[in-house]
């Protein structure tokens, strides 16, 4: 299988070099990644500077191109422009962090896999539940089987999947669960500071995702140690909206 690989983390990131390791086994993989963290950028595009190219070789094991954009623009750019022809699949990760709920619409690793999806081929993105990513390794090993049934099974035009690991070690994983997106709250924060020149900032975090006690949701699934798949569409109409709106009476 022919596997383009990217994500929102660098290309110097530890998951996406152990996802690499775990897929070259048996499979063709090209790398092509930001050039550095690019967590949480949604799927941003670059439109108003150049695009670069550069070949990175860490070790013997290990090479790929870093791009100084987006993921979004990575797979754009590969595809487009890099690879000779259009790749069996495309995977985005490993991110460390788990991309449930709302936290969907912010990622670059979700986005990149999105970008391929629009492109009309299959992928998926993939993160570990933890932000220090301890068992990148056994997240690989889950990775690479999905995969495999993916490209195996196929996936609907514009559909993609998010995939979400336990970090714990591979024994330990109790199975996979098919789940929907949650919609819980996410407690913004800000936390207002003063520079050394008396200027007011703000500084962005928040509390950890609050989730409806549904075992069929996405955060709920990962946190009983399931990999957790949700199918996600880049279509998003709401049709059922849709035809509501069609039944108002629009005239002035």
């Amino acid at each position: 299988m022919q596997i383009l690989l990217t994500n929102d983390d660098g290309i110097y990131a530890p998951g996406i070099q152990a996802l690499y390791h775990v897929l070259c086994a048996d499979h063709q993989v090209m790398v092509i990644a930001p050039d550095r963290e690019r967590s949480a950028v949604g799927h941003a595009i670059t439109l108003h500077e150049p695009l670069r190219a550069s070949r990175v070789a860490l070790n013997a094991h290990y090479s790929g191109y870093a791009i100084n954009g987006t993921p979004a623009d990575c797979v754009k750019l590969g595809l487009c422009e890099m690879l000779t022809a259009p790749p069996d699949l495309v995977i985005s990760g490993i991110n460390p962090g788990a991309n449930v709920g709302v936290n969907v619409n912010y990622s670059g690793t979700v986005a990149a896999a999105k970008e391929a999806a629009l492109f009309g081929l299959p992928a998926l993105a993939a993160s570990v539940h933890s932000r220090e990513g301890v068992h990148f390794e056994d997240a690989a090993r889950c990775v690479k089987a999905l995969a495999e049934t993916v490209h195996h099974q196929g996936l609907p035009r514009g559909t993609f999947l998010n995939v979400n690991i336990p970090d714990i070690p591979y024994a330990d994983i109790i199975g996979i669960r098919i789940s929907r997106q949650g919609n819980g709250v996410f407690p913004d924060a800000f936390e207002k500071r003063t520079d050394p020149r008396n200027r007011t900032y703000y500084w962005q975090g928040g509390d950890q995702q609050v989730f409806d006690p549904d075992p069929e949701i996405d955060g709920p699934a990962l946190e009983a140690n399931y990999v957790s798949i949700t199918p996600i569409k880049c279509d998003m109409t709401d049709y059922k909206a849709l035809d509501q709106l069609q039944a108002w009476s629009w005239e002035r």
